[in-house]
């Protein structure tokens, strides 16, 4: 019987897989204690909900800003050090707050300025980050690989973290960030572990832009705009982009209102909203224990069609149900399929994409992923605003069901397009 660890962390995926997945679990349990923590603190010293809200902007408005140059600098320079330095630089950030705090200094401005500047600090280490898997791993073992880091996100980020933040909150409003400086700085010493990443050496074929200058040589192209002309000559990469834009839309949409769907159109109350979140993470961990099963047992296609097909049944159940406990089910359901696509689109996307290019397709997926979250949020509050709470729910079955019909026949593409291949210079270690 294989022991708990080998469970966790294959052996075969190497001893530098299990310095990277420790570092992710560790600094994913800091993020989830200031997940909870950070909006406290803010309503702590505002009751203005446009305050509160820019709080939440801060997650994603870095992204929207400088996604696409740090998916460039993580293409362009040793990964492992800059995963370091970005995390260095973010425990650095919190620890200016936590001065201001304990000095009784600390006003929403300083919050707020603080939140966009790790912010940004987290996108070039999240940049960087997303393409060390593919240089530790097999192609084969991205699956299982991607699988176990979403685990970490699950229980760390969303299931841990969180009440521990509020926890140590009520105790003092610095503590909880005082342990978010040492679980990000814990992640920086474990992820130096990791042995020495390559800078990565530009494929010639895949960043050929067949660009030529007036003496008639090429003109070598900007990286970003090196990466963007890559994507779009790459039908599978592309959809698969797309797809995840257009499903934020309609995803977000509901769940801009979820708060008062849950506490008014269910009557729920604020135990019950907190719930449904809950209910999603327990799905996502059932769903990555039981990834590699399905992994073996399913096609990528087959799992890819069923996990959107869900999702646009998963909003027409909300648009019609009126009970609470049935929407724990469907939330619970959520988070099954939720985290199997979650981890099989970035296991397509990295087996699709040359290592060379690895940061900068990250980031354009990123960069998508927020935008949807921003359109898909306002026009959540307008549909709601309208036509009530159960309107962004039909909006969003309506749109999701329009999408799945369009990309039905290109999922089987995505799914069955061949993986670059890969570079012998970067085999896991044998450990």
């Amino acid at each position: 019987m294989p022991s708990l660890g080998e469970l966790i962390a294959p052996r075969r995926l190497g001893r530098d897989f299990r310095w990277l997945l420790a570092s992710s679990w560790t600094s994913n349990l800091g993020d989830g204690i200031a997940l909870s923590a950070a909006p406290l603190l803010i309503a702590s010293m505002t009751s203005s909900p446009l305050l509160v809200a820019s709080g939440a902007m801060m997650q994603f408005l870095p992204w929207l800003l400088f996604g696409l140059l740090a998916g460039s600098v993580a293409d362009h320079h040793d990964r492992r050090r800059l995963v370091m330095l970005a995390n260095g630089i973010r425990a650095v950030i919190v620890g200016a707050l936590v001065v201001f705090l304990i000095s009784g200094h600390a006003t929403v401005w300083i919050v707020l300025a603080t939140a966009f500047l790790y912010g940004i600090a987290e996108v070039f280490a999240d940049s960087a980050g997303s393409t060390l898997l593919p240089m530790m791993v097999r192609p084969a073992d991205l699956g299982i690989g991607n699988a176990r880091m979403q685990a970490g996100y699950l229980v760390a980020n969303q299931l841990a973290g969180p009440p521990l933040g509020a926890f140590l909150f009520a105790v003092g409003s610095f503590w909880p960030f005082l342990l978010q400086i040492l679980c990000v700085a814990l992640a920086v010493l474990l992820i130096s572990r990791i042995s020495r990443t390559p800078i990565p050496q530009p494929d010639a074929a895949a960043t050929d832009t067949g660009a030529v200058g007036a003496d008639g040589r090429r003109v070598k192209p900007h990286p970003i705009r090196e990466g963007l002309h890559w994507l779009r000559h790459n039908p599978p990469v592309r959809t698969l982009v797309l797809i995840i834009l257009v499903f934020n839309v309609t995803w977000a949409a509901p769940w801009s209102i979820l708060v008062l769907y849950a506490t008014e159109h269910l009557g729920m109350g604020a135990v019950g909203y907190g719930a449904l979140t809950t209910a999603a993470a327990l799905g996502g961990i059932v769903a990555v224990g039981s990834f590699g099963w399905l992994e073996k047992h399913v096609s990528f296609a087959t799992l890819m069609r069923v996990c959107l097909s869900l999702e646009v049944l998963m909003h027409l159940s909300f648009a019609l149900t009126t009970n609470g406990v049935v929407a724990l089910v469907i939330m619970f359901g959520f988070g099954l399929y939720a985290f199997v696509w979650g981890t099989i689109s970035t296991t397509v996307r990295q087996r699709l994409v040359p290592i060379s290019l690895q940061g900068r397709i990250a980031s354009v997926n990123m960069v998508g992923v927020f935008g949807g979250l921003v359109i898909g949020q306002l026009l959540g509050g307008i549909i709601a605003q309208t036509w009530g709470l159960t309107a962004p729910w039909w909006f969003a079955f309506a749109g999701s069901a329009v999408t799945l019909l369009l990309v039905w026949r290109p999922i089987r593409n995505i799914a069955a397009a061949k993986p670059v291949l890969e570079d012998p210079a970067l085999e896991p270690d044998a450990a």
